[in-house]
């Protein structure tokens, strides 16, 4: 039996049909609990969910978790590919819900074989991808926010911007709480403000003198509001980025105890460089797709560091890869980044991508693919990585250390 589900924000349509190509059920339900509950003890009549496959288009959603729960085969089918398809079926591409679901039926009975197919994600993995992209999240906006009390500063008292440089440490955000307006630190001296420091363990190489000079030969803002309205708006844009910062640390706690429970962890936590985030990033997002990859080529594909060729007749071009899993590319990139800097191997891959007049963002998705054959590795063969036997296959290149001097 093969299985169509044409999905709708409201309502979806579920066509059965058997192997000659017989329609042998079709239904509409509404999407509410009852429709979908009806739904999968209608589908059981017809068999054993692992024996009938869903063709949808969609890879995400309700309706496919519904149907992994149940124990259906998902195959999610690529709208536009369902789209050139439509010919088949006649000239004229009508669209109607029910004619959509008998086509997808179709279609899987006929090329499913060609297709792959959703597998279902270990729990540990779902749970540590919300919590690193909720942190991805907040980060973004905490950028945002610090780039509004930028922009506010800039318009209000630029000096204020200029005295301890980053707006989201500490010390400069409880330097603008505590002195928000130019009025408010016009009696300011030197050794008052490097007092002030002392006492908030301010770790900086500038003196109180020097901080001082920085926000004076700052230019003055032709602000026209009034002194309480700016004190407002700059403490209100401080407990904003402090808010977040504080949910990024909740966060950073909960992601370092689930990676350090989730079984992948240990074969790839002795790679150089990769940090508790990353690494927590890695295993959300590329662990997905090396539960389903069949070969490391199309793990690396999926992952988006490896670019793709075009070549038709006399024309042929190897452009860089759109159509990936982007968030995959930047946990690989950012650790490839990284790793150069901890890793013999590593800077030597890099550095000969550089010699070759590859840009850096080129050269570090070509060490990001060099480690993704490893992780390949260490995913089928179920051992961690050891830097000592990366080292012993001649896979790092050090030089021999000069003998001691009798």
């Amino acid at each position: 039996m093969f299985i169509g589900w044409d999905w709708a924000t409201e309502t979806h349509d579920v066509t059965v049909m058997d192997g000659t190509g017989r329609r042998v059920d079709r239904w509409e339900l509404a999407h509410t609990e009852e429709g979908f509950t009806t739904t999968l003890a209608r589908l059981r009549k017809h068999g054993d969910p692992a024996d009938l496959p869903v063709a949808i288009e969609t890879s995400r959603g309700l309706a496919v978790d519904r149907l992994l729960a149940a124990g259906h085969p998902v195959i999610p089918v690529h709208p536009n590919a369902f789209h050139a398809m439509r010919a088949r079926w006649g000239a004229s591409k009508a669209k109607t819900d029910a004619g959509d679901s008998m086509k997808l039926a179709d279609y899987l009975r006929t090329d499913g074989h060609l297709l792959p197919r959703l597998e279902p994600t270990l729990q540990a993995t779902l749970d540590l991808q919300a919590l690193t992209r909720q942190r991805t999240g907040h980060v973004e906006a905490r950028v945002a926010a610090v780039n509004q009390l930028a922009a506010l500063l800039d318009a209000h008292w630029p000096g204020g911007k200029v005295v301890f440089g980053r707006l989201d440490s500490d010390i400069a955000l409880a330097f603008l709480d505590r002195y928000p307006t130019p009025a408010a630190a016009a009696k300011l001296t030197p050794s008052r403000l490097q007092a002030w420091c002392t006492r908030r363990g301010y770790s900086g190489r500038r003196s109180g003198s020097m901080l001082i000079e920085r926000m004076r030969s700052a230019p003055t803002a032709a602000s026209r509001l009034s002194e309480a309205v700016i004190t407002q708006l700059v403490r209100a844009q401080i407990q904003l980025i402090q808010g977040i910062r504080a949910t990024i640390r909740t966060l950073d706690q909960e992601i370092a105890q689930a990676v350090q429970a989730h079984p992948y962890a240990p074969l790839f936590a002795a790679m150089p460089r990769i940090g508790t985030i990353n690494l927590g990033q890695i295993i959300a997002e590329v662990g997905p797709i090396l539960e389903r990859a069949q070969t490391c080529e199309q793990l690396i594909a999926e992952a988006g560091v490896v670019p793709v060729t075009r070549a038709s007749g006399k024309s042929r071009s190897v452009t860089f890869r759109y159509a990936t899993n982007r968030r995959a590319r930047l946990a690989m990139t950012q650790f490839a980044d990284n790793s150069r800097h901890g890793s013999d191997w590593a800077a030597k891959v890099y550095n000969d991508a550089r010699h070759r007049q590859k840009r850096h963002p080129h050269a570090t998705r070509i060490l990001a693919r060099a480690w993704l054959r490893i992780m390949w590795a260490c995913m089928r063969d179920g051992a961690c990585y050891d830097p000592d036997t990366h080292q012993a296959n001649n896979k790092i290149n050090t030089p021999a250390e000069p003998p001691l001097a009798a």
